[in-house]
């Protein structure tokens, strides 16, 4: 073998040996891959598509969306179709469809089951036409509406509470309509988001469903929340006048003989008291005795009265709200047992009472419900239960609502009530003799008058400084002993701290007077 020769098979054994290396480390190579392959618990998990991955679509029932896609689609999963839907039109169009109320998601794949898109779909209550009724309705006011389920939520602010329960009513009447499966007018709502060139289409129609609503937003049973807030919540002060003129006139005149008159062996007995069954007997009387024995009394009596009774509660509360006003006290009456208990006592209110419920309208108009009441008590009308003696009340009480612009006033209710009551008793046909009939009669009259008269006044109020308020004791000062004692003052007299003095041919005493 030659120097060359060898020089060949060396080398030839030298790229055989490397050959044979490389095949063995590849070949341990896939080895080592296929074991790791057959291994689960040694691959990464990894999430193909979900909600964090979604973009969110809300969509009105019966409503549906267009989607453009930037790539193939070649798979889709929808997640409950009963809720909402897909339709494949193209390669990259598809169709949403809304179908019932809920939520669920939509995820699109291409060919190489990479996601291309996703959405996390609400399926709502269809809220375009509320929306435009109530942007209609009231341009001015800041409402949003937002379906939540098959209800509706109403944010965002207005100027007065009169618009909030409008906007509360109108997404009520919608409401109530949908679930008598009647559709409502079309009209402009936000359209839906889409991803990456996508086109958005809504189209107003109501939806319906089969669960009852309440027609207002108020009850357990509503489908409607009014969450609206009102800006700057008017306060309304109302002014009540209650001023009463009861005129009383009774006249009593009667002449009442008792004893005997006789002549030979006829004797005629006088006993002719007289009643008074309208006013009473009077408590005045003059009596005469006669020579024969024969007593006259005559009871007579002339009275006329006036009673004025005023009040003028004054109330303020904020718009939409009910305050409640009570001067007056409380009298006790026995309560009877009952099922065995012990018998109780309860408590009875009497004096100057108001109630009102006020709410601001547009153009400063006022919606007032009232209800105002002036009761005394009256021994006359009184009762006993259970050994005690329970009073009477008069009671002049007004319930109603209207409406009156601010500072205006109204005369809420009146009454005009005039009573004649007039009895003549006496001796039969002896008293219709003239002139002497009256000693065998009596007269008993009384006329009462009664004018009654509610005023109600309200005012749209703002707070102000305390200095600018007065109270009823400003520039009172209790006196000095001397004065009291002496004097017989029950306060003092005196000027208002930082005012100007009097001009100087005033004569009078200026101040705070107590007549």
């Amino acid at each position: 073998m030659g120097p060359g020769t060898a020089i060949r098979a060396a080398a030839f054994a030298g790229l055989v040996a490397c050959l044979v290396g490389w095949a063995t480390a590849h070949g341990g190579a896939a080895g080592a891959a296929e074991l790791h392959a057959g291994d689960p618990s040694a691959q990464p998990i990894v999430v193909a598509a979900g909600d964090y991955t979604s973009r969110f679509l809300p969509l009105g029932k019966g409503k549906s969306v267009v989607i453009d896609l930037p790539r193939d689609i070649k798979d889709v999963l929808v997640a409950d179709p009963k809720i909402a839907n897909a339709v494949i039109r193209s390669s990259r169009r598809a169709y949403i469809v809304a179908v019932g109320a809920g939520a669920t998601n939509i995820f699109f794949f291409d060919s190489a089951g990479v996601q291309i898109a996703g959405f996390d779909i609400a399926v709502t209550r269809d809220v375009s036409p509320i929306r435009a009724a109530i942007q209609r309705i009231i341009p001015d006011a800041d409402v949003r509406v937002e379906g939540i389920g098959d209800g509706i939520i109403l944010t965002g602010t207005v100027a007065t509470q009169a618009e909030a329960q409008q906007a509360c009513d109108v997404a009520s009447h919608f409401v109530a309509a949908s679930e008598s499966s009647f559709s409502g007018a079309s009209g402009s709502g936000a359209g839906a988001g889409g991803s990456g060139g996508s086109n958005t289409t809504v189209v107003s129609v109501a939806g319906a469903s089969a669960a009852p609503v309440a027609s207002s937003c108020s009850g357990p049973a509503s489908k409607v929340v009014n969450s609206i807030t009102v800006r700057g919540r008017d306060q309304v002060m109302l002014k009540v006048t209650v001023a009463e003129m009861d005129r009383t006139v009774i006249k009593q005149l009667g002449i009442n003989l008792s004893g005997s008159v006789g002549y030979g062996t006829t004797v005629v007995n006088f006993n002719n008291p007289n009643a008074y069954p309208v006013n009473g007997t009077p408590p005045n009387s003059v009596a005469g005795v006669f020579k024969n024995g024969l007593t006259a009394t005559m009871q007579a009596m002339e009275q006329a009265g006036v009673v004025h009774t005023l009040a003028e509660p004054t109330l303020t509360a904020i718009s939409g709200e009910s305050a409640h006003f009570l001067a007056g006290g409380m009298f006790p009456y026995p309560i009877p047992s009952t099922n065995g208990e012990p018998p109780g006592i309860a408590f009875q209110n009497f004096g100057v009472g108001l109630t009102f419920s006020p709410v601001v309208l547009s153009a400063g108009r006022i919606s007032l419900h009232v209800s105002t009441e002036v009761s005394q008590l009256n021994s006359t009308n009184s009762v006993t239960v259970a050994g005690t003696t329970v009073p009477g009340l008069d009671v002049r009480r007004a319930d109603t609502t209207v409406e009156i612009p601010s500072g205006g006033s109204l005369a809420m209710a009146g009454m005009i009530e005039n009573q004649t009551k007039q009895d003549i008793t006496g001796f039969p046909g002896l008293m219709e003799v003239p002139i002497l009939g009256t000693l065998f009669k009596s007269r008993d009259y009384l006329n009462n008058q009664t004018e009654l008269v509610v005023l109600v006044t309200p005012y749209v109020v703002r707070a102000v400084a305390q200095k600018d308020l007065s109270r009823p004791d400003d520039g009172f000062a209790d006196p000095s002993d001397p004065a009291s004692i002496l004097l017989g003052r029950l306060n003092r007299i005196y000027g208002v701290g930082g005012a100007t003095d009097p001009p100087d041919n005033y004569r009078g005493k200026y101040g705070f007077i107590l007549d």
